[in-house]
């Protein structure tokens, strides 16, 4: 089910299994396995083909080694960059190195002008691993400058260099890492890859097991997400059903001059299949909705609470009244989702922090990153420097499902548990599309799923929508969220149609 491992996992599996098999073994799979890789990225026939192999002065380096002796088998032009280690080199590494030299891969020292004015068919990357710490310098950042400029693919060996494995950042606050177009990563997939940075710098990911054997691999608490973690709740409309059947959600917001952010949302709910929903008014209601008739514009002091799953945030505000909305809704037992205005009245005000984490009823969070950072009493640059453990600690913290929202959105439970989200792109990095995202989930919650499954599958719905549209020709420059709507509202029925019961 798509697991996901820190780097300490991945050490601890790695020895584990080292144990059990002939000296170098690993390696040589991780070899094997990258310049099977290689080959699919490069032409049919390759006997003319070029291609630069980098191989750093770790235990990554000699995967990169051990790569480039298998490609040069194929009649490919290799041209090694090496860089010998400062201490001792592992004995694998050491074999590693002896069967490059063996085969027909040119060893080369580097050069920025002869790297740039080489047609080169692949670029393979296996500067650094997972154990890099320190931002790239000197020759390794001028050399990945270099290899950034070019055209062609690149491969990226267990994580692109530069990448941190268990945070997604660039390694350092000025730091670089190398683009890579494809990486195959070794005996287990890690978050990295898929968060933060991750997505932007490591493309599309493939894992290699290395072949060890699946005892050697420890319980993970860290996913993928995955339509199977929610698809038992996607489930065809009975014939004999009528709106009561699938839920109210009210949206609590719309302060003056932010009417929208509480429209969007409800218009996500009603097109995500609650059966009424309400669009309420921290201020002046709107007598109706134009765009959308069948929403029941109220005013929100006026409204029983309890007669709704309750999305509460969009366009609230920061007045008294907002404040006292949130309470009110903290207090009484709907499902209750928060975003926006909410997060932040919650921000400043530990009792109702402290309410919520107390409620018995469902709770799910939508932060962005700056409403996290407010939330943890840190900056942006802190949540974002590790997203799973700035979402875990919230959900923890507030008892609550907590979905941070950003690239390889994460999905957090407060036992631990998290998803990292694979759809979704820049598209979305639009106003109002959170409000959107509020909506279908609460549309979801409203209907009676669970409120981790509810999370899940809003998040993975909502970046499909902007995927099939990006797809479609409507982004994502210039992606508006009511675009999403719709979108949202074909990808679920796809979904019922496919994994409904």
């Amino acid at each position: 089910m798509n697991p996901l491992y820190s780097v300490a996992e991945i050490r601890a599996i790695e020895r584990a299994a080292a144990a059990t098999l002939p000296p170098g073994a690993l390696m040589q799979r991780a070899g094997q396995a990258s310049a099977n890789a290689a080959l699919d990225l490069m032409p049919f026939s390759t006997a003319h083909a070029k291609v630069l192999v980098l191989a750093g002065p770790g235990d990554n380096g000699g995967d990169a080694l051990e790569a480039a002796a298998h490609i040069s088998y194929t009649g490919a032009q290799v041209t090694l960059i090496h860089f010998t280690p400062a201490g001792a080199a592992s004995p694998e590494r050491m074999a590693a190195l002896e069967r490059a030299k063996a085969s027909d891969a040119r060893f080369r020292a580097w050069d920025d002008a002869d790297i740039a004015g080489t047609d080169w068919n692949l670029v393979v990357d296996g500067l650094f691993g997972l154990g890099l710490k320190r931002p790239l310098t000197d020759e390794f950042r001028a050399l990945a400058e270099a290899v950034n400029k070019l055209s062609c693919p690149v491969l990226a060996l267990d994580i692109p260099s530069g990448l941190d494995a268990d945070t997604g950042c660039v390694v350092g606050p000025d730091g670089i890492a190398i683009h890579a177009t494809h990486t195959i990563t070794f005996i287990g997939n890690k978050p990295g890859l898929h968060t933060c940075d991750g997505r932007d710098y490591a493309g599309l990911v493939d894992v290699a097991r290395l072949e060890i054997e699946a005892e050697h691999y420890v319980p993970s608490q860290l996913h993928l997400n995955d339509v199977k973690f929610f698809s038992r709740h996607l489930r065809a409309r009975r014939h004999n059903s009528h709106k009561g059947s699938y839920g109210n959600v009210a949206v609590i917001g719309g302060a003056r001059g932010m009417s929208g952010a509480p429209v969007l949302a409800a218009r996500a709910a009603l097109n995500s299949g609650a059966g009424r929903v309400y669009a309420l008014f921290a201020d002046e209601a709107l007598a109706s909705d134009p765009g959308q008739p069948e929403l029941m514009c109220r005013s929100a002091g006026e409204f029983d609470l309890s007669m709704a799953t309750l999305v509460v945030g969009p366009g609230l505000g920061d007045a008294r009244h907002a404040h006292d909305l949130l309470a009110k809704a903290i207090n009484c037992g709907s499902a209750l989702l928060a975003d926006a205005d909410a997060l932040n009245l919650l921000a400043v005000d530990p009792a109702l922090q402290n309410a919520l984490a107390h409620r018995p009823a469902a709770v799910v969070l939508t932060p962005h990153p700056l409403e996290a950072a407010r939330l943890l009493g840190t900056t942006i640059a802190a949540v974002q420097a590790d997203r799973l453990a700035a979402a875990r600690t919230l959900a923890a913290r507030l008892h609550a499902i907590v979905i941070l929202k950003g690239s390889g959105t994460v999905i957090a439970a407060p036992g631990g548990d998290a998803v990292i989200n694979t759809t979704g792109n820049p598209a979305l990095a639009t106003a109002g599309t959170g409000d959107v995202l509020a909506g279908l989930c609460g549309a979801l919650l409203a209907q009676g799923w669970p409120q981790w499954e509810a999370a899940l599958a809003a998040v993975w719905l909502h970046g499909m929508a902007a995927d099939v549209l990006v797809t479609e020709g409507l982004g994502p420059i210039g992606l508006t969220a009511t675009e999403l709507i719709p979108a949202i509202r074909t990808a679920l029925n796809r979904m019922v149609q496919h994994h409904g019961r």
